[in-house]
């Protein structure tokens, strides 16, 4: 297993992977030192990232190997159908696995996520339309969602 740490725009982002594919992506809540040398599992990963956060990346074509159960990788391959740009509630996301009442489990495993930004799991939101349970802390769901926004904001002055 292979790992770097990148600096993005959100923080310190820790990347884990080998050949069979990207394992983990995980924004840190501390500074690290930068990887210097990025391993070369991890190069296309690196890139594509840094492409998202200049805005010119909407989908990434990365080979993915998380670790979860079943259920987990099911919820995850959903995720992976919300468009760059949308958000869709916990709910709609129920719905789309087939039961609504497991909006829990799936709450569950949106929240266990262990491949933030390219599995958009900070594109789920609360039917109210709060932006509710993000890991990596709601700060940063905000700014991911932000930065996804066609309507930008534009200062005033």
């Amino acid at each position: 297993m292979e790992s770097c740490i990148i600096k993005s725009p959100i923080g310190y982002t820790k990347i884990s992977g080998d050949i069979n594919g990207i394992t983990s992506i995980t924004v840190l809540n501390s500074e690290e030192t930068i990887t210097n040398i990025i391993p070369e599992v991890l190069q296309d990963c690196d890139y594509q990232l840094k492409e998202y956060f200049e805005g010119s990346r909407k989908i990434f074509t990365l080979k993915l190997n998380p670790s979860g159960t079943p259920f987990q990788k099911q919820v995850w391959e959903e995720l992976l159908k919300i468009p760059y740009g949308k958000t869709i509630t916990y709910l709609e996301l129920s719905k789309k696995m087939g039961d609504a009442k497991a909006i829990r489990a799936v709450a569950s495993a949106n929240g266990k996520n262990p491949l933030w930004i390219v599995v958009p799991c900070h594109r789920v939101i609360g039917s109210d339309g709060s932006l509710t349970g993000y890991a990596g802390g709601l700060h940063r769901k905000q700014w991911l969602l932000e930065h996804e926004s066609p309507y930008k904001q534009q200062s005033l002055f």
